[in-house]
């Protein structure tokens, strides 16, 4: 299951959950508040590839998108 990263619209405060993949805003409720008025943030991630317990971002490989 992925971690969700969350804003309270009443109080502010940032949190993360560790939710279903089909888990959204309205099934979410703030932690210090009780409040639903929540709204999902984008976070920033992290993967490491083979064994050398190392991670490092990984490149785009110059993909430009667009059509």
């Amino acid at each position: 299951m992925p971690i969700y990263e969350y804003v309270c619209q009443e109080c502010g405060d940032r949190f993360s959950l560790l939710q279903g993949i089909n888990a959204t805003e309205k099934d979410t409720q703030c932690p210090k508040c009780s409040s639903g008025r929540v709204k999902k943030v984008i976070s920033t991630f992290c993967c490491s590839a083979g064994s050398g317990g190392t991670s490092a971002p990984i490149p785009s490989g110059g993909f430009s998108g667009g059509g």
